[in-house]
């Protein structure tokens, strides 16, 4: 059976970060992506200019369409920046036995905000008890907690921790956030916490880098993968794909890392 995930997430349209992101992962990792826009964003690699919102019952008809007739294997959801919206997504997927994951997006990578303080309550009310896993960065951590962000592992480990105690049964604390000459992500979990540690790269191409992992992470649920095996390849299949992200070098700012980075043909450049 063709594995499928249903992603649920606003429209990038730059190309880089959001449905867009989500469905070229999906597809680079061998799985089929049906799809559920959120919001119409006007922005490229530098800024988001213009949001348009989609009601939140367009949101519900899209998910309750796709449930209805196709096979689910898992769930990603990215932006959604209204508490109404929350509440659509949290009734269509409330006592659904598909494993989701979440990823909570606040802010671009532009710096512009893309939800609100509302919508970020009705996140951790609603949708936080429904993720398999959670995917927040530093920063997105310590704004779901009101605390600062962490500085080191092990607050990063008890701030994993304390998200798991609002309802997910897993935390992966992304790094790309700290310091240090590694970037280190921790899946905390009731099996303990797992580690994935690459070297940092130096490249400004990293927008879309958050939805990417955690589509990586859904394509791998609904392959079968345990969520630290899912995880493990996700964080290794992102790091390849920043690392080739140059190649591309798309837009004047935080361009798109490169999702087909193993199919593509290399630049001749590169190849010589």
């Amino acid at each position: 059976m063709t594995r499928t995930i249903l992603t649920i997430a606003g429209s990038d349209s730059g190309g880089g970060a959001g449905l867009q992101a989500d469905i070229k992962t999906l597809s680079a990792l061998g799985v089929y992506s049906a799809s559920v826009v959120t919001a119409v964003t006007a922005q490229n690699t530098r800024r988001v200019t213009a949001i348009h919102p989609v009601p939140p019952a367009l949101i519900r008809a899209q998910i309750d369409a796709v449930l209805d007739d196709i096979a689910v294997h898992a769930i990603k959801i990215g932006m959604i920046g209204s508490p109404e919206a929350v509440s659509a997504v949290a009734a269509s997927l409330r006592g659904c036995a598909i494993p989701v994951v979440l990823d909570p997006v606040m802010v671009a990578k532009s710096g512009d905000v893309l939800a609100s303080e509302d919508a970020v309550a009705a996140l951790i009310r609603d949708l936080l008890p429904l993720a398999h896993v959670l995917t927040p960065n530093l920063p997105e951590a310590a704004r779901l907690l009101g605390q600062a962000p962490a500085g080191s592992d092990a607050q990063a480990i008890t701030q994993g921790r304390a998200l798991c105690a609002l309802g997910p049964r897993h935390v992966l604390m992304k790094g790309g956030h700290a310091g240090g000459s590694h970037c280190t992500d921790l899946l905390v979990g009731p099996d303990g916490v797992a580690r994935f540690a690459s070297a940092r790269i130096d490249t400004r191409h990293t927008h879309g880098t958050g939805c990417s992992l955690a589509s990586a992470i859904a394509a791998g649920l609904a392959q079968g993968l345990p969520a630290a095996d899912a995880a493990g390849r996700a964080h290794d299949w992102l790091h390849r794909a920043i690392r080739a992200a140059d190649d591309l070098s798309i837009g004047g700012g935080h361009g798109p890392v490169h999702h087909f980075h193993a199919l593509w043909p290399q630049p001749v450049e590169a190849a010589l």
